[in-house]
């Protein structure tokens, strides 16, 4: 846990929680039950996803396949037979309509069947967006979602190709089904994704994952949360366990970037001051002496089979660094935070540019051994070339 920040006038803290593993002497996941509910136009990249991730099933896992183009059907009924699920998968098409909840109805029908007590039981849907909830209406289908999340069965969703895409329709989808939501334009995106990231892919590790903190007003005057807007809780959400938060899968770290303004410095208009606090408060509190703590970080999670949240907190000193001595991590979500924010088009970019941008990744590429640091300086470049300078 550290909180490394650039010099200049405004700095940003960067909490981060490492990957939460299960116990090392639980007897894990005995068979990770694997639903696989897919038809999208994008075929011959789908069976090359399923292709992947299929070799790197276990013997004790099982996957079922279902369409959905015009009508639902069970392509292949659950097994852990390789070669089966392989020549299922090579029979794959596109074509016709797209009842996407029939598949879904029909997919989690075949998991609660096959359901594996302390396995991770899970629903794929694979689509390129051409994607309709049938006849019940939205609604009906979350609510479907929800209820075989709360009985252990998860969604993740993936869309593939472009065009028809209805990216937020599908990853409102996956928030609901404690599930993981990704894009797959390319072979090398579903190495990463199906392959590299197998194991944060099918198993969750922990559920309704969130976090609260709360700056020193001695030496915060101000903050602003970047990103996350979709996945704001009101403060008092924090302790509600009925209250849905996000998931983190096996292997996977979790990464917060605040903006905060130190005490002395003039506050933005825009920015987040402490709201609880009138102004006499604050005037006592900055005349006291400060004993170096910066904030105080709050995690809460649920384990994959549990409904009562655990609580792990979090004092963090002001280390002073620098952003000399900023590690590469943070160099670099610190360009990925500023490319969204251009792109995004944010009132809140201030005077970055493209070249901060790239000066931020190359400075945290780092040893970048799956090339995706890499991939991401190729998109800088890309972005650069479509589009005008920011202003």
């Amino acid at each position: 846990m550290g909180t490394p920040a650039p010099p200049g006038p405004h700095r940003h803290p960067r909490p981060g929680h490492p990957p939460i593993r299960p116990p090392a002497d639980e007897p894990g996941l005995p068979g990770r039950c694997l639903r696989l509910d897919e038809f999208p136009r994008q075929a011959p990249l789908v069976q090359k996803s399923l292709r992947l991730l299929t070799q790197g099933l276990r013997e004790q896992d099982r996957v079922a396949l279902v369409t959905y183009a015009g009508a639902s059907r069970v392509a292949l009924d659950s097994t852990s037979d390789k070669r089966a699920i392989l020549a299922a998968i090579d029979g794959l098409g596109a074509g016709g309509s797209t009842n996407g909840e029939g598949g879904i109805r029909m997919a989690y029908q075949i998991a609660r069947s096959h359901f594996i007590d302390g396995g991770a039981n899970r629903v794929i849907l694979c689509t390129d967006g051409d994607f309709n909830v049938g006849t019940t209406g939205r609604d009906d289908l979350i609510a479907l979602i929800e209820h075989h999340r709360a009985s252990g069965v998860f969604l993740s969703v993936y869309g593939f190709g472009m065009g028809n895409l209805k990216e937020a329709t599908l990853e409102q989808l996956a928030n609901k089904g404690n599930g993981a939501y990704g894009y797959i334009d390319s072979y090398a995106e579903a190495q990463k994704t199906f392959v590299q990231n197998l194991a944060g892919t099918l198993v969750t590790v922990a559920k309704d994952v969130k976090f609260q903190v709360e700056f020193n007003p001695a030496r915060v005057a101000a903050w602003r949360l970047l990103g996350y807007e979709n996945r704001l809780l009101a403060r008092e959400d924090f302790n509600d366990d009925t209250k849905d938060a996000g998931e983190v899968g096996a292997g996977h770290t979790v990464t917060v970037l605040y903006e905060i303004v130190p005490v002395g410095t003039e506050v933005p208009a825009a920015a987040d001051a402490h709201r609880y606090l009138e102004e006499k408060q604050k005037s006592k509190i900055r005349n006291q002496k400060s004993d170096g703590e910066l904030l105080f970080l709050k995690v809460r999670h649920k384990l994959p089979d549990g409904d009562e949240s655990r609580l792990q907190t979090f004092p963090v000193a002001d280390a002073g660094g620098t952003w000399e001595k900023a590690s590469p991590d943070f160099q670099f979500a610190s360009s990925v935070a500023a490319f969204g924010m251009l792109l995004r088009e944010s009132p809140y970019a201030g005077t970055a540019d493209w070249d901060l941008v790239q000066r931020l990744a190359r400075a945290g590429k780092g040893e970048d051994p799956q090339g995706h640091r890499a991939e991401f300086l190729r998109l800088i470049e890309l972005a650069r070339s479509l589009g005008p300078e920011p202003r």
